[in-house]
């Protein structure tokens, strides 16, 4: 596939993940529609799926939050990485224009804006590699500040256990509040070392809601997790009620016999994703 060719591709990725919400998360926001029994998270239940029902019918972006653009690529040995980074951040650029995406991306101190939502380090995109494609999968993720500023990493004592851990997660998503404007659905990173930690919470977005993880002791973590964190009555946009997260999904890596770190990372409702195959 040619520069171009490639470019226009990314742009249409791009566009369908801010303006397209996947199935799996609409579907998810119904059944919570069901089951609510507080009046006023149903008003924004019923507004959260409005806004869902226009965004596709406007042709335009979710939310006025763009967010950061995350990129993960998975590929085998057929990738032309120069071509691809290329091609990402100049369709970031086009379809800020295009879009049109919010500019969101600053220099950290000055705080000026790039107005293209490219800068130094951004777009970021992650590699994997699997030896079996012959594409090149690029999956975007648009994440918004108000969820990504309530990210927490905790380096437990290990010790503290499973209970410990639980107690972590609850919290957080307690001390988040309406913040990241739920329901949520909750990443959380275990092991590893701490940047490993938040870069499998953030991974885990990347999971269909209603997905479980296949390991059976991470698969019940998952469910404590989720019933806690629905017992806490934050709810929609935290005016209260039965549904605080959608999902929990959790992701976890070995870590050293004296660590136990636990990150958070959560998606606000308008949880965007899509993937493509070049």
């Amino acid at each position: 596939m040619d520069a171009d060719r490639l470019t226009k591709a990314l742009i249409d990725l791009i566009a369908k993940a801010v303006i397209d919400l996947p199935d799996d998360v609409e579907e998810s926001i119904r059944k919570a529609r069901q089951h609510e029994s507080n009046k006023r998270a149903l008003v924004m239940l019923d507004s959260i799926l409005e806004n869902i029902k226009v965004a596709r019918a406007d042709n335009a972006p979710l939310c006025q939050d763009t967010g950061v653009l995350v990129f993960y690529v998975k590929h085998g040995d057929n990738i032309n990485r120069s071509l691809l980074e290329e091609s990402i951040i100049e369709a970031v650029r086009r379809a800020t224009d295009e879009i049109p995406l919010r500019a969101n991306i600053v220099d950290p101190l000055s705080r000026v804006n790039t107005d293209d939502n490219t800068g130094y380090g951004i777009p970021r995109i992650y590699y994997e590699y699997d030896g079996g494609l012959d594409d090149v999968e690029v999956t975007v993720l648009p994440k918004g500040a108000g969820s990504e500023n309530t990210t927490s990493i905790g380096m437990l004592n290990p010790g503290e256990g499973v209970d410990g851990l639980i107690k972590y997660v609850v919290d957080s998503v307690k001390c988040a509040g309406g913040k990241p404007c739920p329901p949520t659905i909750v990443g959380v990173g275990v092991g590893g070392t701490a940047e490993t930690a938040l870069y499998l919470a953030k991974k885990s977005l990347l999971r269909d809601v209603g997905s479980h993880h296949p390991v059976k002791q991470y698969r019940e973590l998952e469910s404590r997790l989720y019933g806690k964190i629905n017992e806490l009555g934050v709810g929609v946009m935290g005016v209260g009620g039965d549904t605080t997260c959608l999902g929990v999904h959790v992701e976890y890596a070995d870590c050293h016999t004296a660590s136990l770190p636990v990150a958070v990372n959560l998606q606000c409702w308008a949880a965007r994703k899509a993937t493509t195959r070049i």
